[in-house]
């Protein structure tokens, strides 16, 4: 491992993926369901941005000027990349955080955000990060930060240990980390097959060592076997972040505000009863076992009085991401899966069902006769948008300043999805962020702007990119052979494209 990296893993890359915690948009209902004031977002910064998408999709869909900078260099290089390929301006390095800390060219921020990055660095670099928040985030600005989390890995935690220690012992040289990650889990298996006493002690180990040997490599690689790995509570990392000045002000998932889904009666009771709010949130993570947090943090928190909240709420807009007839009236809480009435999902859904914008006061007025109020249409709106179907609305204005960032940052990953499956989402100047776009709908798309008009002709451009490399579809577990079979294939998916999802990425200004 070089020097370089810190202990961090530097020899595979990170994964692809996209956070929407880091778009500070979707801070705002967050904030204003907790009552708080929520600054004018002009100017982030995420520290660790990993392959650079959530921070390209952010600098190009929205009015945020972003900086940032992760270690790895090639990493830092494919998210310069999309960000000149956007022409957002986003100012992306490749440096360590405290090389970045000490730039002289970096304005205040109103949002500084890190995703996966404070559980597995040092204590040195913790320091860093909430001194640099300290000096650079605006008075009333949000930081925002996710982190392993105990008590819900305190029974794992011996075992990472012990798998990144054979990894680092056992494993061999010049084999690469993937094939150490494989002999870990391996030696894993065997040890558990032993019946060991902390086997017996906890249980659920075993089960969770089957279920890692299925996820990403990649993903595991930056999970489980960096030298530095700690997890920790809530009151440590409020004590960690006390030098930066900021206070807790919410979750960051949408479904952590909505106390019936994750907690029984008994304990909603039992938490009211403690005075102290954030002895409160720490008493919260041992009823449900939280494994990961992610928190808003203000630097500065001021409370909106009810009218002022009110108003802010109702102004808010959102817009339907989902076709109407798929969205199940089913989610997902601590306490398992719970129904959504329909009472007053029903009327909400169908009043959003064209996918145009409407405000949260809009679907109030409109809903008023089926006997919904403000409080149950915004509790609505927080479960509908914490399990993706709703998105948040940017204004107009910015909309329409963004969709020539959003046009070209999305033209330059639809041509990489000719060969890869990496990039599974696409930029919405509508929402300011990404969206899920697997990489046929992005190949269907890239057939449209080359005024390609049927499905039939969507699917046949898709065939011709995947025949000249030799690629072919996958239905039911297996290979499809000819050519007929994968045509056949990709004109029923395009069909369905066109019909459900085709109208949705229009409303989104994807299209």
């Amino acid at each position: 491992m070089s020097d370089w990296s810190a202990g961090y893993v530097s020899d595979i890359g990170y994964t692809f993926g996209y956070y929407n915690e880091l778009n500070p948009l979707r801070a705002r209902l967050a904030l204003l369901n907790a009552g708080l004031a929520c600054p004018e977002f002009t100017t982030g910064c995420e520290l660790g941005f990993g392959q650079g998408l959530s921070a390209n999709f952010h600098a190009a869909a929205s009015a945020v000027q972003w900086h940032g900078t992760d270690f790895n260099p090639a990493q830092a290089g494919f998210a310069q990349e999309l960000a000149a390929a956007s022409g957002s301006g986003a100012r992306l390095y490749d440096e360590a955080f405290a090389d970045f800390a000490s730039r002289s060219d970096l304005p205040d921020f109103d949002f500084i955000g890190l995703h996966g990055i404070w559980s597995w660095i040092s204590d040195e670099n913790r320091s860093v990060i909430a001194q640099f928040v300290r000096r650079k985030l605006k008075v009333g600005g949000v930081l925002y930060v996710s982190y392993n989390t105990l008590p819900g890995w305190g029974a794992f935690a011996p075992m990472r240990h012990l798998m990144s220690q054979h990894a680092e012992v056992i494993g061999a040289e010049g084999h690469g980390i993937v094939s150490r990650i494989n002999g870990a889990l391996e030696f894993a298996e065997k040890l558990l097959d032993t019946n060991p006493a902390y086997g017996r002690a906890n249980p659920q180990i075993a089960e969770r060592i089957k279920k890692i040997k299925d996820q990403n490599r990649h993903y595991l690689a930056h999970e489980y076997f960096n030298r530095d790995w700690q997890p920790m509570h809530f009151a440590t990392m409020a004590s960690c972040l006390e030098p930066a000045k900021v206070n807790y002000a919410c979750s960051a998932v949408y479904l952590d505000h909505i106390d019936p889904l994750n907690l029984t009666p008994e304990q909603q009771s039992f938490l009211k009863d403690i005075p102290d709010a954030m002895f409160r949130e720490s008493t919260r993570d041992f009823m449900v076992n939280q494994q990961f947090r992610r928190d808003y943090w203000i630097k500065g928190a001021r409370k909106l009085s009810p009218l002022d909240q009110a108003e802010a709420l109702r102004a808010q807009k959102v817009v339907l991401m989902a076709p109407r007839p798929d969205v199940s009236l089913k989610v997902s809480g601590a306490l398992g899966e719970a129904s959504m009435s329909e009472a007053i999902y029903h009327p909400i859904l169908d009043y959003l069902a064209d996918h145009k914008t409407k405000s949260i006061g809009q679907i109030e007025q409109a809903t008023q006769a089926q006997g919904l109020n403000l409080g149950l249409v915004k509790q609505a709106v927080l479960l509908l948008a914490g399990i993706g179907h709703l998105g948040l609305v940017q204004d107009e204005s910015v909309t329409a300043r963004s969709r020539k960032h959003t046009d070209k940052l999305n033209a330059h990953l639809m041509a990489k999805a000719r060969s890869n499956t990496d990039v599974g989402h696409l930029a919405s100047p509508v929402t300011g962020g990404g969206i899920p776009v697997g990489r046929f709908n992005q190949l269907f798309l890239m057939a449209l702007a080359q005024g390609k008009k049927q499905p039939a002709d969507w699917a046949q451009f898709v065939w011709s990119v995947l025949a000249m490399q030799g690629q072919h579809l996958i239905k039911d577990g297996q290979a499809l052979q000819t050519p007929a079979e994968n045509l056949a294939e990709l004109n029923s998916q395009a069909t369905l494209f066109g019909e459900k999802h085709l109208p949705i990425l229009r409303a989104l200004q994807i299209v």
